[in-house]
């Protein structure tokens, strides 16, 4: 097979559909490129939310990442489990989810794991915790610069929280935390603009608070529209998640980045309703659907235009419906790899056109 049909598989028969196939090939030339674009690997925190994968993850410690960040405790788990030296729990924890962190954090000794904060009652009640488990804790501030989904606005309010922090002697603090997954200029130039302007008043707060001897020792930055921009900054760890397996909708937004697609989903044509008009067997349940259509970009040389979607079923319209015979299979790029992952309890690997394997997804549940 030629270069243009990389993702076909040689033999379907035994294929159901849909399933998710991943090409190992790829997510290693995904994993290079991201050390690449990084400059340093030791600069690297990988996010692990796309794929939450053990053998994707032993992958990139064979690499030399040792630094990773999540965003549940099975997410943590699973990370201490392969080994990582050093895990950053990107999702304040509440409730239970505080008893479940110290439970890692003592059931994995070897590993490093810390979380983040963005108000003082969540400060309170981990010190709580630290305190009557007798150990210490290691903390981020969650620092809200313009994503307004989590965190602290940069100012006098999260100077005195992150001073209060700094006080506890419980309490280990390692900086700040700060997603700006908020910036999607597509525009290269206009991104580093808009990134470097959203940051100035974080590295305001870090001068304020190191000019009146509270130091913040590191600060990690940016997911993957910015990581590249961010690898400019001094002590600023780097979180991209998606490069891995790549999906369409950042690879139409930031042609920039060369990352491959290496996830794609297979599906079959199950019913032709009108002339124009096929059905396929990928509804909301088999791919990620919060966008409007189209939610997936298919492979090869296709004229399908999606107009609608529910939950076992995608219909397509198309003026050549005599080149989809019933069970005819298609491939196709999910539009957002991340949530997609999540509905597929394993991966199917394809090395040269050939399935090779199953990858369980295991940190899928919560």
């Amino acid at each position: 097979m030629t270069d243009a049909n990389w993702f076909r598989l040689s033999d379907t028969s035994n294929v159901k559909s849909p399933s998710l196939l991943i090409y190992p090939e790829r997510i290693e030339y995904n994993a290079a490129l991201m050390c690449r674009l990084s400059c340093n690997t030791s600069r690297l925190r990988p996010h692990i939310k796309t794929h939450k994968t053990s053998e994707i993850v032993n992958l990139q410690i064979r690499m030399g990442i040792n630094k990773f960040k999540c965003a549940t405790i099975k997410e943590a788990e699973l990370l201490a489990r392969c080994g990582s030296a050093d895990v950053l729990l990107a999702m304040q924890p509440v409730a239970n989810q505080t008893t479940s962190f110290f439970r890692l954090k003592a059931d994995y000794p070897d590993t490093n794991f810390s979380t983040v904060f963005d108000n003082s009652e969540t400060l309170e009640e981990l010190t709580r915790m630290a305190k009557k488990e007798s150990t210490s804790i290691a903390l981020w501030i969650d620092i809200n610069n313009g994503m307004n989904r989590t965190g602290i606005s940069p100012g006098k309010e999260a100077e005195t929280l992150y001073i209060k922090a700094f006080k506890e002697k419980s309490i280990d603090l390692k900086g700040f935390h700060v997603y700006d997954g908020h910036i999607h200029n597509e525009n290269l130039e206009e991104r580093i603009s808009s990134c470097n302007a959203d940051f100035a008043a974080v590295e305001t707060l870090k001068v304020n608070l190191e000019s009146s001897g509270f130091p913040v020792p590191k600060i990690v930055a940016g997911g993957t529209p910015t990581f590249p921009i961010h690898r400019e900054r001094e002590n600023v760890e780097l979180s991209p998640g998606t490069p891995l397996l790549w999906d369409e909708g950042y690879a139409k937004k930031y042609k920039d980045l060369k990352f491959k697609h290496a996830a794609v989903l297979i599906t079959r044509v199950i019913s032709k309703p009108q002339k124009d008009l096929l059905c396929l067997d990928l509804g909301h349940k088999s791919v990620a659907s919060e966008m409007p259509l189209p939610r997936v970009h298919f492979l090869g040389n296709h004229d399908l235009i999606q107009v609608s979607q529910s939950e076992e079923h995608l219909v397509v319209k198309c003026q050549n419906p005599d080149q989809y015979p019933i069970g005819s299979e298609l491939y196709a790029v999910p539009i957002h790899i991340c949530p997609t992952v999540t509905k597929y309890h394993s991966l199917i690997t394809v090395i040269n056109h050939k399935i090779t394997g199953e990858w369980t997804i295991d940190a899928r549940d919560h």
